[in-house]
């Protein structure tokens, strides 16, 4: 079987730039970390792999930078490594980004599978897993809890719905998103990053794409725009108060109302 995961490369800080003309990071000048929630589609991945055979390929889109979140995974078990870079895909919401992630799985190969995280933790849409199959044509779900069973024609899995646990069986190729703590990710090797260190991770631009128009990616290719944003403002203003029980409880009654937070 041949599986895909889409991995991202977040901030791991609270503290980042923004650009203020295109309102977007910039993460080039930003400490990074893999998004915690592909830890777990990785591990899916590799549970699959390991029952069926096959093998993981892992994709990322963004700055040269998230070529350390695919060694990452190629340390943690994954059999190959791709990257979309280019100038032209920055400043991409999740219509675009869906659209060029789509436009690379074409690209690299055939999948049978293709697993996502929930979401991410700079963006949190959740929906780029589901845009990714609708530009694909293939059947989808999210939220997935549970793989039930898989065979070399659907996969059964247990679907979080909030209030009921549904049960699916979805036709291959899929794609699907799975929930945190699906499995406990396992940690990288270092054994097999001392046998990958000279393997080479493919990269890919948009001249790479069948389609090629800059109309579709990127801030071109965005029909959401982010009209402001802004990193919250620090502050580190305190007031102590002492006094009795009573005391107390009026003084911080008198200061919420004051505030109008009451």
């Amino acid at each position: 079987m041949k599986i895909l995961v889409c991995i991202k490369q977040v901030p791991s800080t609270t503290t980042v730039a923004v650009d203020e003309v295109t309102g977007v990071l910039k993460r080039d000048s930003t400490e990074s970390k893999m998004n915690p929630y592909d830890l777990f589609a990785l591990e899916t991945a590799f549970r699959i792999k390991e029952d069926q055979g096959g093998s993981v390929t892992v994709l990322s889109m963004g700055p040269l930078q998230a070529k350390t979140a695919l060694q990452e995974a190629i340390n943690m078990g994954a059999d190959a490594a791709c990257l979309l870079t280019d100038r032209k895909f920055a400043g991409a919401d999740v219509w675009a980004t869906s659209y060029t992630l789509s436009q690379g799985i074409r690209k690299l190969d055939s999948f049978d599978l293709v697993i996502c995280g929930k979401q991410t933790t700079d963006g949190d849409t959740a929906q780029v897993g589901a845009e990714v199959a609708e530009f694909l044509n293939w059947p989808h779900a999210a939220n997935i809890s549970r793989i039930e069973s898989v065979t070399d024609k659907h996969i059964d899995v247990l679907v979080n719905m909030e209030h009921i646990i549904q049960k699916q069986r979805i036709q291959l190729p899929c794609l699907i998103t799975v929930e945190k703590d699906i499995h406990t990710p396992r940690l990288p090797s270092y054994k097999r990053q001392l046998q990958t260190a000279n393997q080479p991770l493919k990269v890919m631009t948009l001249k790479d794409f069948t389609d090629r128009d800059e109309n579709h990616y990127g801030l071109n290719g965005s029909p959401t725009q982010v009209e402001k944003i802004f990193p919250p403002s620090h502050t580190t203003e305190k007031q102590v108060l002492t006094g009795s029980g009573e005391e107390l409880a009026d003084r911080l009654f008198e200061l919420l109302t004051a505030r109008k937070m009451i």
